[in-house]
């Protein structure tokens, strides 16, 4: 038998090292050739790990959230054979945290200190430790004794129960065997007697429980993007109704007619070609601030983001090139990258490189958003929900499909009044319909 040492492959062109997301595989696990052994993710890319040799797990290098650079030891596995242990040396394991010594068995309770036993041990006449700070009050967790059992506590605290008119069979011991403690009191008492009197009579008890959750993978990229979003880019946002009556009509008309091979469209393919026509006019809101250098880089290509909900996270994949795709193929793809995002097979290249970003909640969609923009861009689009208002005509109220759309700015680099005049030109595109077609 033998031990075969497996190193974080290259996961891509330009990457040196990545974040451990996954294990797939616990130690004395039995892995099969190709047995996909854990996941790592950079750049919001997930890349898993099949194991080249079948063996027994051994060793893991990494725990989930940390970051592994490329070719370092993450798993080593016991094969048949010589394996490659000469080959590839791993670094010993991870020493384990020192197991607690036990503590002496004492004859009392009240002789227990928490300070260091080892200091005291084999002393005959040793003064008692010092008595330990005080700690913070336990939370009331458990339900009060029925009636006629016994509490369990000692004189000194009976007496101080007595004297501050507690009964102790409402109150919750945390100390051996549920037994009541000074403590316990002191935090039974400064909640209240109507704490305990309204558990005892609805049965309902405070949960004080707290999860801890860490963020690792997805949730720790968009949290330090979202950080730095906001941190760096000073953000302005102007919202406008549209009335969307004309738009809907004509989308319904094109989704009755569409051939078996087309999608069905939604308002975003419209809004879409919207803001290719409306940046051809502002080329400055189709862009990317390199502020540490603080140099404007205007794309030619209007490379849109679509912001995406996935079960890990929030995603943007982009529809590159909008302005050579119409109506129809702009709908094709948005749907195809949101498969991609959902079903987490979209590629680096899929999830970057957009130059001004649409967010949309659909029909949960709010009445107003204040979207953060997609760094490095300096516009982002948001789209609220549609809702059917009345309207004055100038006669008389109409019902029309009215929609709010948010939108955010880098004020840096872009003006209040271009910021409107982006607004007000996607305004009148998307009322009078015909004109994105123009």
């Amino acid at each position: 038998m033998g031990e075969h040492t497996i190193k974080l492959p290259d996961v891509g062109e330009g990457v040196a090292e990545a974040e451990l997301v996954e294990w797939h595989v616990k130690v004395g696990d039995i892995v099969r050739e190709d047995s996909i052994l854990g996941a790592v993710m950079t750049d919001k890319a997930t890349v898993e790990i099949p194991s080249p040799v079948e063996g027994e797990v051994l060793w893991l290098g990494a725990e989930i959230g940390d970051t592994v650079a490329v070719g370092s030891p993450i798993i080593r596995l016991k094969v048949e054979g010589e394996g490659n242990a000469k080959e590839a040396a791993a670094p010993a394991p991870k020493a384990e945290a020192p197991k607690p010594k036990p503590e002496p068995k004492l004859s009392s309770p009240a002789l227990a200190g928490e300070g260091d036993r080892e200091a005291v041990e084999g002393a005959t006449a040793a003064p008692p430790p010092a008595k330990p700070a005080p700690k913070s009050a336990p939370a009331f967790t458990g339900a009060p004794r029925m009636a006629g059992e016994k509490a369990l506590a000692s004189p000194a605290v009976r007496l101080a129960a007595k004297e501050a008119g507690v009964d102790l069979r409402q109150v919750t011991g945390t100390g051996p065997a549920g037994r009541i403690t000074h403590e316990d009191l002191d935090a039974f008492i400064a909640r209240g007697p109507q704490a305990a009197g309204r558990a005892a009579a609805t049965g309902l008890q405070p949960d004080t429980s707290v999860t801890e959750i860490k963020v690792v993978g997805l949730r720790r990229k968009i949290a330090e993007k979202m950080a730095k979003a906001k941190q760096r880019i000073p953000h302005i946002t102007y919202v406008e109704e549209i009335d969307v009556t004309a738009l809907e009509d004509l989308r319904a008309s094109l989704n009755k007619a569409k051939r078996a091979d087309q999608p069905k469209l939604t308002i975003l393919p419209f809004l879409m070609r919207a803001i290719v026509k409306a940046v051809k006019d502002q080329p400055n809101l189709n862009a990317t601030f390199d502020d540490d250098n603080g140099v404007i880089h205007q794309s030619g290509g209007v490379h849109i983001g679509m912001a995406a909900q996935t079960r890990n996270g929030l995603v943007v994949a982009t529809v590159r090139h909008a302005e050579a795709r119409d109506i129809w193929d702009c709908g094709a793809e948005v749907n195809r990258l949101a498969d991609a995002a959902k079903a987490g097979s979209a590629t680096r290249e899929e999830l970057s490189g957009s130059t001004i970003t649409i967010t949309s909640l659909g029909a949960i969609g709010g009445i107003v958003t204040t979207p953060v923009i997609n760094y490095p861009e300096v516009a982002i689009v948001g789209v609220n929900k549609i809702a059917i208002r009345p309207m004055w005509d100038g006669t008389a109220f109409q019902p029309r499909k009215m929609m709010n759309l948010s939108c955010g700015f880098d004020h840096r680099v872009i003006d209040g009044w271009d910021a409107a005049v982006f607004v007000q030109r996607l305004k009148t595109l998307l009322e009078t319909p015909a004109m994105i077609f123009v």
